[in-house]
């Protein structure tokens, strides 16, 4: 059996129209689950996400990309030409500051991540269960005592 890998040095992907791209480096081959009322809004399920330095991230068709802060510390950002939802990220300081979170579905290369946490477990929708392989799991309390701000959402 091999052991899974702990990051990729490269990894690329884009929206679907293709107007915007990204190429992230140092990109963790882990991933997680949030099951917040917001990202499930935004994304019509769950976001499950690839948390990657934001600095490590490089842009093509920037001028494609539409933000809103869906609060006063995180903003979320899509492709203005086809919707496709690109990042979550906090603005302000605290737990998660300085990683941009990319959606899973948006890399080209989606294969060879583990999914480490899954956070809002208590949000999650009646008959939504991930198969628990002794990931972290977060309730809403877990994470706004990690995260205060979260509490305003």
């Amino acid at each position: 059996m091999t052991a899974p890998r702990a990051q990729f040095d490269e990894a690329t992907g884009g929206c679907l129209c293709g107007a915007v791209r990204f190429v992230a480096r140092d990109v963790p081959a882990t991933f997680g689950i949030c099951h917040c009322p917001m990202c499930r809004r935004w994304t019509g399920s769950a976001l499950v996400e690839v948390s990657v330095k934001t600095e490590n991230i490089t842009w093509e068709g920037a001028e494609h990309i539409a933000t809103r802060a869906g609060s006063d510390w995180a903003e979320r950002a899509w492709c203005s030409a086809c919707g496709t939802g690109l990042y979550f990220r906090q603005t302000q300081e605290g737990e998660w500051f300085g990683a941009t979170d990319l959606p899973l579905g948006i890399f080209d290369d989606p294969d060879g991540f583990t999914l480490t946490h899954e956070i809002f477990t208590d949000h999650a929708p009646d008959g939504f269960e991930i198969v628990d392989r002794g990931q972290k799991r977060l309730t809403r309390a877990d994470v706004v005592a990690l995260n205060p701000d979260v509490d305003k959402i």
